[in-house]
């Protein structure tokens, strides 16, 4: 009896095989890649002064003022953007996460690694 991978029939179907889940994990990763950098959240802090977007990595994008923080010490300004910061983050995660999950499937090992780089980057920006 020959060995599977000797017999070259049955070499060239394993290879077939080989390079389509290769190049389905690819194309599942490309396309997780383009909706995750095409993310943008936005959040407001709760006294209505800021509201910011930031990108999938935390990134803060724009920040727009309202006319309320004329009535405002500059600290309260400063914590209402740290504020709202926060919360785009923790929504940009909560996102992320379902993004990874609809794109490579929740019990992905790969999605799971993928979410932890992307929650430690979230994270790692908050600490700048």
């Amino acid at each position: 009896m020959t060995e599977p991978l000797l017999d070259p029939d049955s070499s060239r179907e394993y290879l077939r095989d080989w390079k389509g889940r290769v190049d389905r994990a690819a194309a599942t990763a490309q396309a997780l890649s383009e909706r995750l950098e095409g993310l943008r959240i936005s959040a407001a802090d709760g006294n209505g002064l800021v509201e910011v977007t930031i990108d999938s990595s935390g990134v803060l994008v724009s920040v727009a003022f309202t006319e309320r923080i004329q009535r405002v010490a500059p600290e309260a300004v400063s914590r209402a953007v740290m504020t709202a910061l926060g919360i785009a983050r923790r929504e940009a995660a909560e996102i992320s996460r379902r993004i990874i999950d609809e794109t490579m499937g929740p019990g992905s090992t790969a999605g799971r690694v993928i979410e932890e780089q992307v929650l430690r980057q979230l994270r790692g920006t908050a600490d700048e």
